[in-house]
């Protein structure tokens, strides 16, 4: 892949309170549009992984037509800041970036196991990757950060807003038959609507979108 080239580019060895400052000051860049399906051909799975001292960021690239893994690439290294809440993208875009760089070729979409605008800042990881890198982005987590939601039926495909002070800020979405949901949100060049149409129609076998399920496990196993 063509080296990255990085949209309002920043330190990311900051104090924490600087930290927050970054993220309101890009949160404003957020931007939602409709997603082209019929061009959609790629989505890169991401997901990182901490012990102790080390991190190692996985990239998992998913063909959507051919439902399967057209390359994967990892990076590991020295954790770059410390676990604060909220803070999760400086932790881990440092890994994520070195990652992508292995990539040969740049995916359409990234989709990561994390949140985007159901942040309390409406700009998690997933939002900074995304306007990092000027993309379609969307997070897939497995539990809230903020927000609520009205319960949700049974059967796969079931929703439900997830709300944050007042705002809308993500979805709930049931992707496997009584299983618990997973949180869908908006990270970059997607909307709500389509994050949530991507996410489903993704989850294959699993609780978790096949991408991020795969990049999960490259993540903690190191391999697939």
């Amino acid at each position: 892949m063509p080296e990255i080239s990085l949209h309002h580019a920043h330190p990311w060895d900051v104090p924490p309170k600087e930290a927050v400052e970054i993220q309101r000051q890009l949160a404003p860049l957020v931007r939602e549009a409709p997603l082209d399906f019929e061009a959609v051909r790629t989505v890169a799975g991401l997901d990182v992984s901490v012990r102790d001292d080390r991190v190692r960021a996985a990239v998992v690239v998913y063909d959507v037509r051919a439902r399967e893994v057209v390359e994967h690439a990892i990076w590991e290294g020295p954790t770059p800041f410390p676990y604060v809440p909220g803070l999760l993208s400086f932790r881990e875009v440092p890994a994520i970036l070195p990652a992508l760089e292995r990539l040969r070729q740049r995916p359409d979409v990234y989709m990561l196991d994390a949140q985007g605008r159901a942040h309390p800042r409406r700009f998690g990881l997933a939002c900074h990757l995304g306007v990092l890198l000027d993309a379609p982005a969307l997070g897939v987590a497995k539990s809230i950060l903020v927000g609520r939601h009205a319960p949700l039926a049974e059967p796969k495909g079931s929703a439900q807003p997830l709300v944050h002070k007042d705002e809308t800020v993500g979805l709930a979405l049931r992707t496997r038959e009584r299983v618990k949901p997973v949180y869908v949100s908006v990270g970059h060049r997607i909307t709500l609507r389509d994050a949530g149409r991507l996410a489903l129609g993704l989850a294959e076998k699993y609780k978790l979108p096949q991408p991020t399920h795969l990049a999960h496990r490259l993540s903690y196993r190191g391999s697939l």
